[in-house]
């Protein structure tokens, strides 16, 4: 795990409160659309 990504423990507490809802198009894996995010706002880029 890097230092920007999310843990276990905290991807437990996070992924129950993201949409489930089964739809045509596949989405994303979550965590790493959050782990990008947090990447933005722990390390300041542009």
């Amino acid at each position: 795990m890097r230092r920007y990504e999310l843990s276990d423990f905290e991807w437990g507490i996070i992924a129950p409160h993201l949409p489930a809802k089964v739809r045509a198009v596949a989405r994303v894996d979550h965590r790493k659309v959050l782990n990008g995010i947090l990447w933005r706002f722990r390390t300041g880029s542009p």
